[in-house]
C-alpha cells in the first residue's frame, strides 16, 4: 500500500514539473513572438523612412545632419540584437523624426505635397502599431518574468536555466515626455 502512495506522489510531482516546464516554455515563446511583432513594426518604420527622407530632402537641404543620422540609425538597426539596443535606436530615431516634423512646419509647400502627406500618415499608423506592440511585449514579458519568480515555478525555472527578459523602456527622461507630431491636419 505504501508503495502505491509513493508511486502516486512521484507521478503527481512529475506531472507538476512537466506542466510548469511547459508553461514556462510557452511563456518564453510568447515573449519571443511579442518581440518579433515589435521588430516587424520597427522594420516597417525603417523601410518607410528612406522614401520619407527623399520627399523631405528637396525642401530641407540644410537638415543634412539629421538625414545622415537617420541613415546611420538604419544601418545600426541591422547589427543590433538586444531589446535595450533596439530601444535606444528607436528613441534616437524618434528624436530625428521629431526634428524633421518640426522643421517641416516651416515649409507649407512640403506639407501640401501628396507624397509627404501619405508617408506621414503611414508613419503615424506605424507609430501607433509600434506603441501597441511595445505594450503587448511588456505585458507578455511581465507575465513570463512573474512565472520565473513565483513559487514553485521558480524552482523549475532555475533548474532549467530560464532567464528573465528585459522590458522595452524609454531610456531617458526626454524619451518619456509626450511627443507632439503634427502632420498639418
Amino acid at each position: 500500500m505504501i508503495g502505491w502512495i509513493i508511486l502516486a506522489v512521484v507521478v503527481i510531482v512529475v506531472i507538476a514539473v512537466i506542466a510548469m516546464y511547459n508553461g514556462l516554455v510557452q511563456a518564453r515563446i510568447k515573449v519571443d513572438n511579442a518581440w518579433s511583432q515589435i521588430d516587424v513594426q520597427l522594420q516597417r518604420r525603417f523601410d518607410l523612412i528612406p522614401n520619407f527622407v527623399e520627399t523631405v530632402k528637396g525642401y530641407m537641404t540644410h537638415e543634412s545632419e539629421t538625414f545622415e543620422k537617420i541613415a546611420e540609425l538604419r544601418t545600426s538597426w541591422a547589427n543590433t540584437e538586444s531589446v535595450a539596443e533596439k530601444a535606444s535606436l528607436d528613441n534616437q530615431l524618434s528624436n530625428a523624426l521629431k526634428t524633421i516634423m518640426a522643421v517641416s512646419e516651416s515649409y507649407p509647400e512640403l506639407k501640401a505635397n501628396q507624397n509627404f502627406s501619405e508617408l506621414s500618415e503611414e508613419l503615424r499608423n506605424t507609430e501607433n502599431k509600434i506603441s501597441f506592440s511595445r505594450q503587448f511585449y511588456n505585458d507578455t514579458v511581465t507575465m513570463y518574468n512573474t512565472k520565473l519568480e513565483v513559487f514553485p515555478s521558480n524552482i523549475i525555472a532555475g533548474m532549467f536555466h530560464f532567464k528573465a527578459r528585459d522590458l522595452f523602456e524609454a531610456e531617458s527622461e526626454e524619451a518619456r515626455k509626450n511627443v507632439k507630431v503634427d502632420f498639418g491636419k
